[in-house]
């Protein structure tokens, strides 16, 4: 038989407060509870090793008895003894006994230094404490194209179907709350939440950034130099740009509201930023390059 560190087994310090206790205690004890981990032999050993250190440490007696004994646990009854035996009327000299439960729930340490087959408060704390359900993390995969409006979609999590909806110009990355569609409760407590994140996949040829895109487009040295209209995609179609004359390279563009849905802000919408490069023409004619040494003699 060791000593068990009660301590140690709650996460805790020697001075832990009670409202410590109860925290860490309560912390572990849903991590590692046998309706939250069914089938799992390990979790019944940790859950049963946190619920002993509770009987101990959040009873004044237990954890006074625990705490000046400690190491020397083993000779705890004959000092108690001792006690008794000083006091005039005899009688109990501390130790906390409990009726009902079964031994196989406690340590022979437990057994030993507080005596009894104990178990009535733990049986009725794992019966009587609610517990929080577990959180659902998922993922869901969109295309960029996707998020152009809100949409509903059905998720299979832990074969239960849900029903969400996805607001449009959810970014990438981005993690929702369904609050109440986790695991359920223990002794009715209440479900946890299904946290969703989506990553949206770029299958478009614009840059995001949140609600604006961004996009370089070539265009011939001759309408940079002259001016001209072109033709140019958006996400929700072609549209028509006057480029001006004498227009320099990396010249920048705001087409306003032609961008991404602001999210959860109806009929607002981000811009869409384009960038003019110029093209240099290559494999010129001999009559080309005539007009451009004509040009290089006029000092343009």
């Amino acid at each position: 038989m060791e000593f068990i560190d009660y301590y140690k087994v709650l996460g805790i310090t020697k001075n832990a407060s009670e409202a410590e206790i109860k925290k860490a205690y309560r912390k572990l004890a849903r991590k590692y509870h046998p309706d939250l981990n069914p089938n799992d032999a390990e979790a019944e050993k940790k859950f049963k090793q946190i619920n002993e250190a509770n009987e101990v440490l959040s009873h004044a007696e237990n954890r006074k008895k625990y705490d000046e004994y400690g190491k020397d646990w083993q000779h705890a009854e004959a000092f108690e003894k001792q006690k008794a035996n000083q006091r005039a009327y005899g009688g109990n000299a501390g130790g906390y006994k409990y009726s009902g439960g079964s031994a196989e729930d406690f340590s022979d340490f437990f057994e030993s230094m507080f005596g009894g087959s104990a178990g009535g408060n733990f049986r009725s704390s794992r019966q009587s404490t609610k517990f929080r359900g577990q959180d659902y993390n998922a993922e869901l995969n969109l295309n960029l194209t996707d998020i152009l409006t809100t949409q509903k979609q059905t998720l299979t999590v832990n074969s239960k179907n849900i029903r969400i909806t996805i607001p449009a110009g959810v970014e990438d990355g981005q993690t929702i709350k369904i609050t109440g569609h986790g695991g359920p409760g223990v002794n009715k407590g209440p479900s946890g939440d299904l946290y969703i994140t989506f990553n949206i996949n770029n299958n478009t040829s614009f840059t995001r950034e949140k609600a604006d895109l961004y996009k370089t487009v070539e265009i011939p040295l001759t309408t940079a130099v002259l001016g001209n209209e072109i033709t140019i995609d958006t996400l929700t179609g072609k549209v028509k740009l006057k480029v001006k004359p004498e227009t320099q390279n990396g010249t920048k563009i705001k087409l306003t509201g032609k961008g991404l849905p602001r999210y959860k802000k109806d009929n607002q919408f981000g811009d869409l930023y384009i960038t003019f490069q110029v093209k240099i023409p290559s494999n010129l004619t001999e009559k080309q390059q005539k007009l451009f040494k004509e040009l290089e003699a006029t000092n343009l």
